[in-house]
């Protein structure tokens, strides 16, 4: 494919830096799809596995430089891999979200390993009127697996709060057997997720890690709290040892043992001593889990704690045992019936409104479009349906979840 790429460049006699794309089959035959007269947003993979500065050379290129290097010079070393972190929600059909970046810290880049491409900051605005790629993820190695694998552990603690991001779809993908693989076709998506991509999808095997961290975070929390003055003596409140998490509807019974630099927590039939110097001004929780480093996202959320590992994404509340049955007792909180709204499923631009008071609306019939991110999206009626009253005007800036229409 190189030497094609260089034979079409030279019969067009081009003079700059650009993409030439190919289509690759199965058994390696490969056809000619585009190129492009500039750079694409792939080129840094072609960088860390060449070590050139291409923009650089473009520019020296346009300013009337030689390319102080031959085509046989070049050495392409190792595998390299990115991924678009895009400000999308994948649990919403990949709609745009917009907001302010009220956290942003991309892992640390480590020359040849790890490269983040990025031109926005933590308390900038991502805004409805641009592109929703936040940042470039390029992970380097001397193979593909340990390109995988170290892409796998930045996306890990690639922290992105206020508004939602397409990671946790990232870190299912680059877990996926079929893509580890690498025995994949562009009907992957398709074939893998033909119902849409869904919390359930994001692959973990060890909901006992998380309980464990989640009680973890949990009981140091309390014990710096107990420390208050004044408390009356004989009288101090003991922090127990049993805890029990509540994680996705299943709630693990937790026991934690003191060790050095943290705890030993039994789950189950599993055990798992967690040492780590954590702290609660910090949404990286760092150390190692019997013996071995590990990492994931921890953040309090009131009296629960969002844990997010390998793409996984859980509210974990911990509390007693006498907490849990009295739990139990509780009445369960329905959830309001929202099918007479039409909701906007994104932030965005109501650019239209197809419909008007008291009409009758038709399955499939399109009822407004919202304009966000350089992309019109459609909505359209799930079912037969009166509308009673237009809530909304066109040219309104939307927030996910407004209701657009009222159906009688």
């Amino acid at each position: 494919m190189g030497e094609q790429a260089v034979a079409l460049a030279k019969a067009v006699d081009y003079q700059s830096a650009g993409t030439v794309e190919f289509v690759v089959g199965s058994d390696k035959s490969f056809y000619f799809l585009e190129m492009n007269t500039r750079l694409q947003v792939e080129h840094p993979v072609t960088e860390m596995i060449t070590g050139l500065d291409i923009v650089e050379l473009m520019i020296r290129i346009a300013a009337g430089e030689k390319l102080p290097f031959a085509q046989a010079d070049i050495k392409p070393k190792g595998w390299a891999i990115e991924c678009r972190i895009n400000a999308e929600d994948p649990f919403r059909g990949f709609m745009p979200s917009t907001g302010r970046l009220i956290r942003f810290q991309p892992p640390e880049a480590v020359e040849n390993e790890v490269r983040v491409d990025t031109g926005v900051y933590e308390g900038g605005e991502i805004s409805m009127h641009y592109d929703s790629m936040i940042a470039k993820l390029i992970c380097h190695g001397d193979d593909r697996n340990q390109a995988i694998e170290r892409l796998r552990e930045a996306l890990n603690v690639f922290l992105i709060r206020g508004l939602s991001s397409n990671i946790p779809f990232q870190a299912a993908l680059v877990q996926h057997p079929r893509f580890v693989s690498g025995i994949f076709t562009t009907a992957f998506l398709a074939e893998e997720y033909p119902e849409g991509f869904v919390a359930a999808d994001v692959p973990y095997d060890d909901p006992g890690l998380l309980a464990a961290v989640a009680a973890f975070a949990r009981r140091r929390y309390i014990e710096r709290a107990v420390k208050i003055s004044d408390q009356m003596p004989g009288h101090e409140r003991k922090v127990g040892r049993d805890w029990v998490v509540a994680i996705e509807g299943t709630h693990h019974k937790v026991t934690l043992d003191p060790i050095p630099g943290g705890y030993s927590a039994h789950c189950g039939d599993k055990h798992y001593d967690i040492v780590s110097d954590w702290l609660f001004r910090e949404l990286v929780f760092r150390g190692t889990c019997n013996g071995k480093p590990f990492c994931m996202q921890v953040e309090r959320d009131g009296l629960a704690y969002r844990i997010s590992h390998y793409g996984k994404q859980v509210k974990a509340v911990v509390m007693t045992p006498k907490a849990d049955l009295l739990l139990a007792r509780m009445p369960v909180k329905l959830p309001p019936d929202l099918s007479k709204f039409l909701l906007s499923p994104m932030p965005g631009l109501l650019r239209e409104i197809l419909v008007q008071d008291k009409q009758q609306v038709r399955a499939g019939e399109k009822l407004a479009v919202i304009e966000a991110m350089k992309m019109e999206n459609i909505l359209k009626a799930e079912k037969d349906c009166l509308v009673k009253r237009i809530v909304a005007e066109p040219g309104e800036i939307l927030s996910v979840d407004q209701v657009i229409i009222e159906f009688a």
